[in-house]
């Protein structure tokens, strides 16, 4: 549902990076936090935009495409399957170089570049923001744009209400959900 060339790169992102991303975790613990957790967790984040992004659009118009919206949740924790790896401890780890927000950041961009995608200044400004405005919230400026704070209440829905979903064991109630390992 991602529109045009940005969709074709996200495709071909994800048929080159399906093995990968169908085993990393969401997460080292606190959402979606099982092997197949990070494609849970991206699919459940665009899954959830699509219910949102009718229903909110009908009320107001938004001024920003579902194709964006899916874009920049596709891409917004790109960085995640390379992230992390198994220490002799058994435990994740950050790889060296991807410890930083500022690392992640840079990893994702260099992603986006590599695979051809090109984005305007709104879907930059939701990638930056998708996870809050964090140490950069002003009160003189916006600096979460509209299309950011869409993704980010699509993240925050998937990854601090709905952590642990999808369920197991096609025992979810949102018709169809179920995690990546658990499908045949």
């Amino acid at each position: 549902m991602i529109a045009g060339p940005n969709g074709a790169a996200s495709r071909r992102m994800l048929d080159d990076n399906r093995a990968l991303f169908e085993t990393v975790q969401g997460s080292t613990n606190n959402h979606q936090a099982w092997p197949g957790g990070y494609i849970d967790h991206v699919t459940e984040g665009m899954n959830i935009a699509v219910s949102l992004y009718d229903t909110l659009n009908g009320l107001r118009n938004l001024p920003f495409t579902l194709s964006d919206a899916l874009l920049v949740f596709f891409l917004h924790d790109i960085e995640k399957p390379w992230k992390y790896e198994l220490g002799a401890d058994g435990q994740l780890h950050h790889r060296k170089g991807l410890g930083t927000k500022a690392d992640a950041h840079a990893f994702r961009d260099a992603k986006v570049a590599e695979y051809g995608i090109v984005l305007t200044d709104e879907q930059k400004n939701g990638l930056r923001y998708v996870e809050g405005e964090l140490y950069e919230y002003s009160s003189r400026r916006r600096m979460m744009g509209s299309l950011a704070a869409f993704c980010h209440l699509c993240d925050v829905t998937s990854a601090r209400i709905w952590f642990d979903h999808p369920l197991e064991n096609e025992t979810d109630t949102w018709i169809g959900a179920r995690r990546v390992r658990t499908r045949v």
